[in-house]
């Protein structure tokens, strides 16, 4: 028993006998604090953070700062001023669109101050309304539409580029911001008297009330009716061809196109028919003609690919020009670069080639060599020009003896009709020296809306000064200051037309540009020029609204494509 409990101690004597655990780590600790020193004994300049640094260590070496510490201070700036840009041009926005959709309380008509009628909503009478002030005058507004229509993007709506109403003006957005009321009707002019100085219009929409024909005295008239489309007398174009001028022409034209292409794509259609209805022609080698091809071609490619595969490739587009070359009136280089494109594009152009006659499903046309063919088509657009239309021919009639021009009225220097007293004519009814395009017309009607403006501080001034001659209290001088001021008034400068450029799309994301610099001229063409066309036209718009429907509208066909449903 001994023995045992002998063997068992023997091992625990064998065993190292340990230190308590505090006294291994105390002296490390004593250590450490011996080593490190003391808050009160480090200066405060070692706790400092200079500005854009890290912290310096205590010893005094600097620390290099981090790409974030280097950069934070310039995306904190630049953080705060786009802050500030957005919220100074979301509140800009928002003021603006507020005040033009809150149109001010007006002054009554008066029935001292003279009646100025405008007959038309186009270029030339929405840039006179637009530029012209209303306290001198009552002004009645005579219109078969009750809105200003921006021609140049009419061609992007026939294919969904742009949504019809996003390039339309309401009149009424316009005339109800003026200090006095402008009376706004929606009729058609029937007839203009220049003798006993009277206007005749009459309602021609859908629903008419009891009123019929409404004839109103004027002592200005400003005649901007505009043109008609041209057909030269040719069979058949008024029945089976497609206008482009209207907000109407390119909804037909878009319906037109998609009911050929879902007719192409029924079933157990003929190659031969599906060829015919997937050709489209268009007539006239112009800006809208050029413009509406490449439109066709862009909507073939981006959208007609993706959801029609089975008929996309047999479309075609063939443009029709009387003359030498399209777009006569750009300088030969851009024509130059206007047809390769096209060729590239596979849009056939057949120039010095006139159309003879029009048929349901065919047209046809005369070539250079005097061959006489005839093209089958699916869908025929008429881009070939205006001409007057029967009011203005009757009022040519009625002043036969100085009207003599068949194109259009004559006018004079200050835009005055010939023969006709408080009568003036702008825009595309008149004959004068300049090309009947939108912008000679929007600039003739600002310069007649300044003329209209020293016409009314002309009468302004004959008042006040019979009011002083009148007056037993009014000295000389006064007299005097105000004789000059009527002098200044009458004084009138003739009209003059400056050209701000030409430009046109051509597809394929290309624009081509002809802008005056000096005394020669910038011709480019490509996508640069593009940018510029759109950023041209976006300025170009009357309206904040306008502006913002039509970048909407580009966005949304870049992100979603166009819409090919069939209304």
């Amino acid at each position: 028993m001994a023995l045992r409990q002998l063997a068992r101690a023997q091992p625990l004597l064998a065993r190292p006998i340990l230190a308590p655990r505090s006294a291994i780590v105390a002296p490390r600790l004593a250590a450490s604090f011996t080593s490190t020193p003391r808050r009160s004994d480090v200066p405060p300049q070692a706790y400092q953070t200079p500005p854009g640094q890290g912290p310096i260590p205590p010893n005094g070496t600097k620390v290099k700062p981090g790409f974030f510490a280097r950069t934070g201070k310039f995306f904190r700036t630049f953080g705060r001023v786009t802050l500030v840009v957005v919220l100074t041009t979301t509140g800009a926005f928002l003021y603006v669109t507020q005040t033009q959709n809150s149109p001010p309380n007006q002054l009554p008509a008066d029935k001292e101050k003279p009646t100025l009628v405008v007959l038309g909503s186009g270029w030339g009478a929405t840039s006179f309304l637009k530029s012209l002030d209303t306290e001198e005058f009552n002004v009645v507004v005579i219109s078969p539409r009750n809105y200003f229509l921006f021609t140049p993007l009419l061609p992007s709506v026939t294919v969904g580029t742009l949504e019809p109403r996003s390039i339309i003006q309401p009149t009424r957005y316009i005339t109800r911001h003026k200090k006095r009321k402008v009376d706004v009707y929606e009729a058609e002019a029937q007839e203009v008297d220049p003798v006993k100085k009277t206007v005749t219009f009459q309602d021609l929409s859908d629903i008419r009330g009891a009123a019929g024909s409404v004839t109103i005295p004027y002592d200005y008239l400003v005649y901007a009716v505009g043109c008609e489309n041209q057909t030269f007398g040719i069979k058949g174009v008024t029945e089976h061809a497609c206008f482009l001028k209207e907000l109407s022409d390119a909804d037909k034209i878009r319906t037109k196109l998609m009911d050929c292409i879902e007719t192409a794509a029924f079933r157990d259609q003929p190659q031969d028919e599906i060829d015919r209805l997937m050709h489209m022609v268009v007539v006239g080698g112009g800006p809208t003609g050029v413009e509406y091809a490449g439109e066709l071609h862009d909507f073939l490619i981006d959208d007609l690919k993706k959801w029609y595969p089975e008929v996309a490739d047999r479309l075609r587009i063939t443009l029709i020009e009387a003359l030498p070359n399209v777009l006569p009136a750009f300088s030969k280089q851009l024509i130059q670069y206007t047809e390769s494109t096209f060729a590239e594009n596979k849009i056939d152009v057949l120039t010095r080639t006139m159309v003879k006659d029009v048929k349901n499903t065919s047209v046809v046309v005369q070539d250079a060599n005097k061959q006489m063919r005839e093209i089958p088509y699916g869908l025929l657009v008429w881009a070939t020009g205006n001409t007057s239309r029967q009011i203005t021919r009757d009022l040519m009639n009625k002043l036969s003896a100085v009207q003599t021009q068949r194109r259009g009225l004559l006018v004079d220097d200050y835009l005055s009709l010939l023969g006709g007293e408080g009568v003036y004519a702008i825009g595309d009814c008149t004959a004068t020296s300049y090309a009947p395009t939108a912008q000679v017309a929007s600039q003739q009607g600002i310069y007649l809306a300044g003329i209209f403006q020293k016409l009314g501080q002309k009468a302004k001034l004959e008042r006040q000064l019979a009011q002083l001659r009148a007056a037993t209290n009014a000295s000389p001088e006064e007299i005097e200051a105000t004789v000059k001021k009527l002098n200044r008034a009458a004084k009138l400068t003739p009209f003059h037309y400056s050209h701000q450029g030409s430009l046109a799309y051509i597809g394929s994301e290309k624009a081509i540009a002809d802008l005056p610099l000096f005394n020669g001229n910038v011709a480019s063409g490509g996508g640069a020029a593009m940018l510029f066309w759109r950023s041209a036209y976006i300025s170009t718009l009357y309206s904040v609204r306008n502006r913002t429907l039509v970048l909407a509208d580009w966005l949304k066909v870049k992100i979603f494509g166009r819409d090919v449903s069939r209304e």
